[in-house]
Formats: structure tokens, C-alpha cells, sequence
């Protein structure tokens, strides 16, 4: 299975929280029914992103990195890459890229999506173009072990933990809460295992 056909089976198969999430997942799946190249940066104005909100084992804290271009702080994410198998494969390489976190344990499903505006997208050769470039982004959630070290990735200006109730980015409390609340069911329906298996194909 493809990369694209994974995360058009992702996202045609997962159940949102909200209205305004499933008017989303609409939306996302229509974007790759339309365009097979949906999933790259090639793909003008829109294409699909992948990130990962990073928990601590104790679900107290969330790894946020600072972003060079943005100058925020914000989840560990970004476009996904040739190689990628799947959607929630690539979200986990770019939270070991960008975290350097070892053992991170991703859960396969997603928890949130979110679209906004990148000003600072480039197309593949680097060069520039006038559309206003939309990142379709997939969130996931994952849980970094007991005693994990980050670094700091040159993508990165700062990698730090925040608590759950204090993240420096507004934007950000309703992915947390959806990646706390998501969590919950898992260890509610598993006996509190969240199993790996974020390299696996959608079946």
C-alpha cells in the first residue's frame, strides 16, 4: 500500500470528536481523492502533513519544539517523505528527527486535525511561488518513555517540556486535550497498553 492510499484509508476510516474535526476529515479526504500527489509538497496550494504531540510517560507534560521559520512553539511535524510507508510512520520520524526522543510509542490513530496557512512553504527545489500554501495537517498523539532526552534539531531554536495546563501556544489546547482525551479510551479499551504500530499499513 502506498503511502497516499494509507492515509486516504486513515482518514476515510477514523471517527472525529466534533463536527468541525469531520467537516475537516471531509475535507482531507477529498483533497487525495482529487489529487494523487495530495500527500507531497509538490502538491499546490494544499497537501497532507503528519505530526506528533509528544507525552510524558506520566501524561504531565508535552514536548514542544520552537520552530526556526515560525518562531513559535508548536508540535514535532512536517511533510512526509518518499520513503514513508504511513501516515502515522511519518509523523513518527519526524518526532524522532526533530525530538531525538528513543522509544517513543505512537498511537496509530489520529487525534485532531488542523489546517493553517504556511507562509513559509517552499516548493521541492526551493524556489517560490504567489499561492498562499495550506498544510492539511494529521496529528497523533505519543507517549516518550520514562527518563527520555530530547535535543534540539536544526530545525528547532529550543526543544522543552511544558505542563499539560500550560503550553505557550494557545492554538495548541485542543490538540492536547484531544491527545489526553484519546489516550484515555486506549488505556480504557487496551488495559492501558497503547501498542506500536505506527509503521504498519491500514488494513
Amino acid at each position: 500500500m502506498s503511502l497516499h492510499a494509507d492515509a486516504l484509508a486513515v482518514l476515510r476510516a477514523w471517527t472525529p470528536p466534533t463536527p468541525v474535526q469531520e467537516s475537516l476529515r471531509q475535507r482531507y479526504v477529498a483533497h487525495l481523492e482529487a489529487h494523487p500527489d495530495g500527500m507531497t509538497r509538490a502538491c499546490r496550494p494544499d497537501h497532507v502533513t503528519a505530526s506528533t504531540l509528544v507525552l510524558s510517560h506520566d501524561r504531565r507534560e508535552v514536548l514542544l519544539t520552537l520552530h526556526a521559520k515560525a518562531e513559535q512553539w508548536f508540535q514535532l511535524g512536517g511533510h512526509a517523505e518518499p520513503d514513508d510507508a504511513t501516515l502515522a510512520g511519518a509523523a513518527r520520524r519526524e518526532a524522532d528527527e526533530e525530538s531525538g526522543v528513543a522509544g517513543l510509542v505512537v498511537h496509530p490513530v489520529p487525534v485532531h486535525l488542523d489546517e493553517h496557512a504556511v507562509a513559509f512553504c517552499r516548493l521541492p527545489d526551493g524556489g517560490s511561488d504567489d499561492q498562499v500554501v495550506h498544510h492539511l495537517d494529521v496529528r497523533f498523539v505519543a507517549v516518550a518513555p520514562p527518563g527520555a532526552r530530547h535535543v534540539v534539531s536544526e530545525e528547532s531554536l529550543d526543544v522543552r517540556w511544558w505542563p499539560v495546563d500550560d503550553v505557550p501556544n494557545p492554538d495548541l489546547v485542543p490538540l492536547v486535550q484531544s491527545a489526553l482525551d484519546a489516550l484515555d479510551e486506549v488505556r480504557n479499551s487496551e488495559g492501558g497498553v497503547m501498542r506500536e504500530a505506527s509503521d504498519q499499513p491500514s488494513r
